[in-house]
């Protein structure tokens, strides 16, 4: 009997699985959960690490897994480095704005500025880090390319989103998703990035409408309903009495406000229960304009997977917060119940205020694993099982190249706050 025999069926030349079990994932995010709590923060190097080893590892293409030889001192460095950056830079804020009091918004428009442009120089750096901590059969992948002009690429491109209201949303990410593929590599297999902003706007352009319609028509309604004239002479007296006058005399202001509050409040419904099939388009429309070398990538992924998805977070964070309500229910009563038989306000309020922290940290760490699990991770489980390779026999022939990167790109996109997997 052959050893091909033995060990089963191969895999398919293009085909891509995730092999990972969801409960070994759940072991490792809790035990992470605890040990952050126990270091007050610090073993979050060693858990992101822990973290990309269990995604990289179970990622298999074409029959041979993904490996990350990342280490989490490294990012702790890479964090030590850019704290010694953003201090300074924080405090010169600050400064800037205390001084220059009569202009204020001007020192902390520059700074947000500032801060923008690092943190989207973090996130290409941040990227280059991973990919070059990312090996497949030997061969590592590699990033090149100016994280800067990357940096003023994405703000120039996240003005234009924020100027047309969204519509430039597909435009943008082709924009940067070309730039950081053209720049990316596997050993000496060069990658692209095909997708198109047009086939995403027209996929996108349905939800973009849904969610912007009652907003345009109460705004519409609310032109037809207000007497402008009035309301601007009213406005300019300033009189208090003058404006509820006219708020009697004129109950359309009154309807107008309720058409835009009730407008509001069904276009951010409507966002909330799109936004899988946003998630959805996305993500299938970025899996299927990957490219390296003659290497083509498909994904048939499908809006009611990542439904699912969602829709057991809910139902697991709703089963976690009435197990907190009743545990820590019956905690506080029992505990109550002690420290009112010693008739001393201080460790009353003591003990109220310990167990407030508690219940918040238990809250906010067990959101955040379940969010992990079950969200993070389903999404990286639903993107490799739905992609396809075409031409896959391209990988067997690549020769290495490229050097790994410095950790300071993590690290500031750790300090910063746009960190991720």
């Amino acid at each position: 009997m052959t050893a091909a025999a033995l060990s089963g069926p191969l895999p398919a030349a293009g085909c891509v699985q995730f092999l990972g079990k969801e409960g070994a994932y759940w072991r490792l995010r809790i035990k992470g959960a605890a040990l952050l709590v126990v270091t007050l923060g610090i073993y979050r190097f060693w858990l992101a690490t822990d973290v990309r080893r269990y995604l990289w590892s179970n990622t298999e293409i074409a029959g041979d897994t993904l490996e990350y030889n990342g280490l989490a001192t490294e990012l702790l460095v890479g964090f030590l480095f850019a704290i010694a950056i953003l201090v300074p830079l924080y405090m010169a804020l600050a400064i800037a704005a205390l001084e220059i009091e009569s202009v204020a918004v001007r020192p902390v428009a520059i700074g947000l500025l500032i801060l923008a442009l690092l943190g989207e120089y973090a996130l290409y750096r941040a990227r280059r880090y991973r990919l070059t901590r990312t090996v497949f059969r030997g061969v590592r992948f590699d990033q090149h390319g100016s994280a800067w002009l990357y940096a003023l690429r994405a703000l120039a491109w996240w003005a234009a989103v924020i100027v047309t209201l969204g519509l430039a949303y597909p435009w943008q990410q082709a924009s940067i998703e070309r730039f950081k593929m053209r720049h990316t590599s596997y050993g000496d297999l060069p990658g692209r990035f095909e997708g198109s902003g047009l086939q995403l706007f027209l996929r996108g352009l349905p939800l973009w409408l849904a969610v912007a319609a009652p907003v345009v028509i109460a705004v519409v309604a609310m032109v037809r309903l207000v007497d402008w004239d009035q309301l601007s002479s009213a406005l300019a007296q300033g009189d208090d009495t003058t404006m509820s006058d006219l708020i009697k005399a004129n109950p359309q202001l009154g309807l107008a406000a309720g058409l835009i509050f009730g407008a509001i409040g069904v276009s951010s419904l409507i966002a909330v229960v799109a936004y899988p099939v946003f998630k959805a388009v996305v993500l299938r429309w970025w899996i299927s304009g990957l490219r390296f070398g003659a290497v083509t990538v498909t994904s048939r992924l499908r809006i009611g997977q990542i439904y699912r998805a969602y829709l057991r977070f809910l139902l697991y964070l709703f089963l976690f917060m009435l197990a907190v309500g009743l545990v820590g229910g019956i905690g506080i009563f029992v505990v109550g119940n002690l420290v009112r038989s010693v008739h001393d306000s201080k460790l009353n309020e003591l003990v109220a205020s310990a167990i407030t922290i508690v219940v918040y940290i238990v809250v906010m760490l067990g959101s955040s694993i379940i969010y992990q699990v079950v969200v993070a991770a389903g999404l990286w489980r639903l993107g490799a099982q739905t992609a396809e390779l075409s031409e896959a026999q391209a990988l067997d022939n690549v020769h290495a190249g490229g050097t790994a990167s410095s950790a300071l790109g993590e690290g500031l996109a750790d300090a910063l706050g746009v960190g991720g997997i």
